[in-house]
């Protein structure tokens, strides 16, 4: 990727002639099956710029109140988009069931601004890495599309549910209207992702971008790694038989539970152990693991291209010693 980055050919992206950055998108739009996509530095700006172009201020957005979009992009449908979320609780299944869409839309009237959008996530970071199945993606599409909301799906870590259910991309996201994926996470890019739809929608994205500051200039000096991260969808599966071997290891610590991943996202529960997930993640920092606090006794670990078998069985020995140390 380092080489691919010295090499690039480059031009100004903000007049659509750096060739790197067209290749990408192109390439993106081909592997999902859209019309068109853009690149942009990060899945947040790719998330938000996708919900301000999609909706109206003053509008509702139907999500998951565990949905990436509403819990960890510092409150950017609202600050950004004057969007207000209606949140509902999907639960394991980490998509609404066509009921729940249903309940949650809001007509438009004289009192009420009505539901501009309805977002979707797979894999489901909050929830562990779920894996959601096309079925209930298709679902909750149809169900969104039958009250004329558009859908828009954070596929952070699209290509992962996608090898996990050995399901085509395109297939994936075909009953969605805009979807966006990031290249950097598991495929190993340093930075980027994509948002990607209809021809006519990207061209409005791309006047959003530039609001939100995402001009870029001589920008294929990144997308080129992109470009390589493109090829690391296949191996994803390594990751998620690390992440099991991870999983399967911490949950044979005592005062540890780790339930079967569905992916590269382990969640690891703390609480037999008296350790609370801050008292984990700060303890694994001494011994060389790094761990995401994210609930009051629950930590995420990732599995990634710069891990393979013999560093997941070392960080178990390690957090095997780190509960020992520190643990009840």
């Amino acid at each position: 990727m380092r080489q691919s980055a010295a090499e690039a050919p480059v031009g100004d992206d903000v007049y659509r002639d750096d060739p790197t950055v067209n290749e990408l998108e192109s390439r993106a739009a081909d592997l999902v099956g859209t019309e068109a996509a853009l690149f942009v530095p990060t899945g947040t700006m790719g998330n938000q710029v996708a919900i301000r172009t999609h909706t109206e201020r003053g509008q509702e957005l139907l999500c998951d109140e565990q949905a990436h979009v509403y819990k960890w992009e510092l409150g950017g449908i609202a600050d950004l988009s004057s969007v207000q979320p209606r949140t509902f609780d999907a639960g394991e299944r980490a998509v609404p069931t066509p009921e729940q869409i249903r309940e949650g839309y809001v007509a438009e009237d004289l009192h009420r601004p009505g539901t501009g959008l309805v977002t979707l996530e797979n894999t489901h970071n909050s929830r562990g890495g779920v894996a959601v199945p096309k079925s209930r993606i298709d679902e909750a599409a149809a169900a969104a599309h039958d009250l004329d909301v558009p859908v828009h799906l954070d596929g952070a870590r699209l290509f992962n549910a996608c090898v996990a259910t050995d399901t085509d991309p395109a297939e994936m996201v075909a009953e969605v209207d805009t979807v966006m994926f990031c290249l950097s996470k598991g495929l190993g890019a340093p930075i980027g992702s994509v948002l990607a739809g209809p021809e006519a929608y990207v061209d409005r994205a791309r006047r959003t971008r530039k609001l939100f500051g995402g001009g870029m200039r001589q920008v294929g000096l990144v997308a080129a790694p992109a470009l390589e991260a493109l090829e690391n969808v296949e191996r994803l599966a390594e990751d998620h038989a690390n992440a099991e071997r991870l999983a399967a290891g911490l949950d044979e610590i005592d005062g540890l539970s780790a339930p079967n991943p569905d992916t590269n996202i382990v969640m690891v529960d703390s609480e037999a152990a008296g350790l609370t997930g801050e008292e984990l993640s700060s303890a694994g920092k001494d011994h060389g693991v790094k761990f995401h606090a994210f609930d009051d006794h629950v930590c995420r670990l990732c599995t990634h291209l710069d891990v393979d078998a013999a560093d997941v069985d070392e960080a178990v020995d390690r957090i095997a010693e780190i509960v020992a140390e520190h643990g009840e």
